[in-house]
């Protein structure tokens, strides 16, 4: 089987929560918090299975955010790498499509970060520090 990429759909919030309840160093971000209330990303599948997700943040600027990119923490297949890039190209793709020039991602995750490396981005491997505040 192939993989395969689509938008965020609403029946994906039926599986999404407990894949970020399955990684142990994962917090889940509020829906709310996520672009287009957590429909603004795409899915990789295998199959007609979810396997990644990932969500696109979109500015006022020339650039776009990747963030929050997940998998089903089940899914070990030997075309678990592919996925995951299959996922950053698509995001890439969609930038374009939209106009945008630029792609953002922060990450702490070691094969997260070599991945978009390998895909060509810039990587600065000095430490950074994600900092947040709810204000309501």
């Amino acid at each position: 089987m192939q993989l395969t990429v689509r938008k965020i759909e609403e029946k994906d919030w039926e599986v999404l929560p407990s894949w970020w309840q399955e990684w142990p160093e994962w917090t889940q971000p509020a829906r709310d918090a996520l672009p287009d209330n957590g429909l603004g990303g795409l899915i990789i599948e295998k199959g007609g299975i979810p396997v990644f997700a990932g969500f696109i943040y979109e500015t006022n600027s020339k650039g776009v955010w990747l963030e929050w990119i997940i998998s089903d923490p089940q899914y070990r297949l030997s075309d678990r790498q592919e996925a995951l890039e299959l996922l950053i190209s698509s995001a890439e793709k969609v930038a374009i499509e939209k106009g945008f020039k630029y792609v953002l991602f922060i990450g702490k995750h070691n094969n997260l970060i070599d991945t978009f490396e390998k895909l060509g981005w810039h990587v600065d491997r000095t430490p950074s520090y994600e900092l947040m505040k709810k204000i309501q």
